[in-house]
């Protein structure tokens, strides 16, 4: 469901110019010449309101944050947050995820987080899941040799699909939790997170992290496009899953 449109939205837009990357592609590989220093550069994609990467950003000030929302009446709420909370080291992007490689160099990213991403519950829309093997062809240029991605959601069948594919990718899956808030590890929720757990739901948790140059063969051999990626074979490299019971 799309957000009602908001106020004078290009006019509060400009008022938070400083905290929004206008032009990102001129940043590819060279991140942290924005941010004026070497720390880790991790990357949200679909920060919707901000709470999550907002909260990450003030408890780390040692970690670089980007976040990437297209909605813009959540991009607003997110970044007006933001200049309130003065917080040199998070920034926003308004870009499509399916063009990452567009705007990252690769291995430039140390830790992606996904949370509660659109299922696109229709199978025939499956590709356009974030952790659908054409999105993790995407993550596994940009981020670093045993880069992470950080996953979390309330919908059951997307967290098995994507189980599936990221096994199929080759990629370690680790520190797992089939119900995030009665498993003791610290977390950082999300708008939606609170929403769905007030409800009832269960919320799935994974952290899957490349293995390195033995997945996929990336660097300078790497496809460079979005198309080149879809065409690319996955990881041959494979391991089951079993859910606890």
């Amino acid at each position: 469901m799309r957000m009602r449109k908001k106020k004078n939205l290009d006019t509060r837009l400009e008022n938070c110019s400083a905290v929004i990357v206008g032009e990102p592609e001129a940043q590819r590989g060279r991140w942290r010449e924005l941010f004026g220093n070497d720390h880790p550069l991790f990357l949200e994609i679909g920060c919707g309101k901000g709470r999550f990467i907002l909260e990450s950003a003030r408890r780390n000030p040692d970690i670089n944050y980007l976040a990437i929302e297209r909605e813009e009446g959540a991009l607003i709420m997110a970044t007006e947050r933001a200049m309130k909370m003065e917080l040199p080291n998070l920034r926003f992007l308004d870009v499509d995820a399916a063009r990452l490689t567009e705007f990252f160099a690769d291995g430039e990213i140390d830790r992606i987080y996904l949370n509660f991403s659109d299922p696109w519950p229709p199978n025939r829309q499956r590709k356009r899941r974030l952790t659908h093997s054409n999105f993790l062809k995407l993550y596994d240029c940009v981020l670093a040799k045993y880069g992470q991605v950080h996953f979390k959601t309330d919908n059951q069948h997307l967290f098995e699909f994507t189980l599936e594919e990221m096994c199929g990718f080759g990629w370690l899956i680790q520190n797992i939790s089939l119900d995030l808030h009665n498993s003791g590890l610290d977390n950082i929720m999300t708008e939606y997170e609170e929403k769905f757990s007030n409800e009832g739901f269960r919320i799935y948790r994974l952290e899957a992290s490349r293995r390195g140059e033995d997945t996929l063969t990336r660097a300078h051999t790497a496809p460079r496009t979005p198309q080149e990626l879809a065409e690319t074979p996955r990881g041959s490299a494979a391991r089951s899953y079993h859910p606890a019971p």
